[in-house]
């Protein structure tokens, strides 16, 4: 089974070599074809999440909802493997409990010369509340998972405060997490400095899957001159959530939203899924 065009058309450019997408050799010295942004001092960015009808992506109290069906959760295990690193933010941490990895995609034989490619974990935890024994940090000391990096931010703390925060940073690192720091802007994370941050550590293309404040985080990050994402794909399942759903648009003006160019809208069983690109202008 092949990746779904759908994301060979809005990932990568014509005629590029895809051999390698979503699958690497062990003993080849290839890398995994990845997304590339044409701006060298940050990754590429997918920005991806499955929402409702009424553009609700979680229920209330941001509980965890289902709402892609098996086979756009299939194509969004594909997207996973084409790109170098996955984030979420804490609230999607803690709520969901999430693995971000590609065991939804098809068995391989057990004499494959290949496997798939797994993108690092990246949890944004401005306050290292991430728990040491998520099924994140099991997996990387099992040795089914890549090591995760907790991004928090650079803020000034009290005394008690830093001790806390200092505590809790060496219990994460003792479960096999890497924890940096970022800038703080407004008492969160700074979207751009993260980025530099990532590329800097080698990471070509980030596949940011939510909550609803990392998806506003980033659309509204791309109003400056600075473009900080580059797709955008969404599923969209049929079904009403309800007011009491969380959705990502609240507070986010227009003027913040990038300008987008359609690229394919697809059907996978009975979710849509539509693909856009960002313009650069």
């Amino acid at each position: 089974m092949n990746p779904p065009s759908i994301l060979l058309d809005t990932l990568f450019p014509p005629g590029i070599d895809l051999e390698h997408v979503s699958r690497y050799t062990p003993d080849d010295d290839k890398p995994v074809i990845s997304p590339v942004s044409d701006d060298h001092v940050r990754p590429w960015v997918t920005l991806t999440f499955a929402q409702s009808l009424d553009a609700r992506i979680a229920g209330e109290a941001g509980k965890q909802l289902i709402l892609s069906g098996k086979e756009s959760m299939v194509m969004t295990h594909w997207m996973r493997s084409m790109h170098d690193a996955i984030l979420v933010g804490i609230g999607t941490a803690l709520n969901d409990n999430p693995q971000l990895n590609t065991r939804h995609l098809p068995p391989l034989p057990e004499d494959a010369a290949y496997k798939y490619n797994l993108p690092r974990p990246v949890i944004l935890d401005t306050h290292l509340r991430l728990r040491s024994d998520c099924k994140l940090l099991n997996n990387y000391k099992a040795g089914v998972g890549r090591r995760p990096l907790v991004v928090t931010s650079a803020y000034a703390r009290t005394s008690d405060e830093a001790d806390a925060w200092t505590e809790r940073k060496a219990n994460l690192e003792t479960a096999g997490a890497r924890v940096i720091e970022i800038e703080a802007v407004d008492g969160g994370i700074s979207i751009s400095s993260l980025l530099t941050a990532l590329r800097t550590l080698g990471i070509r293309s980030l596949m940011v899957e939510g909550g609803a404040s990392v998806i506003k985080s980033f659309l509204a990050s791309t109003q400056s001159h600075q473009r900080t994402v580059d797709a955008i794909i969404v599923t969209v399942a049929p079904v009403f959530v309800g007011k009491e759903g969380v959705g990502y648009g609240e507070n986010l003006l227009g003027s913040q939203i990038p300008a987008m160019k359609h690229v394919k809208t697809e059907l996978f069983g009975a979710d849509a899924v539509i693909a856009l690109t960002t313009n650069s202008s």
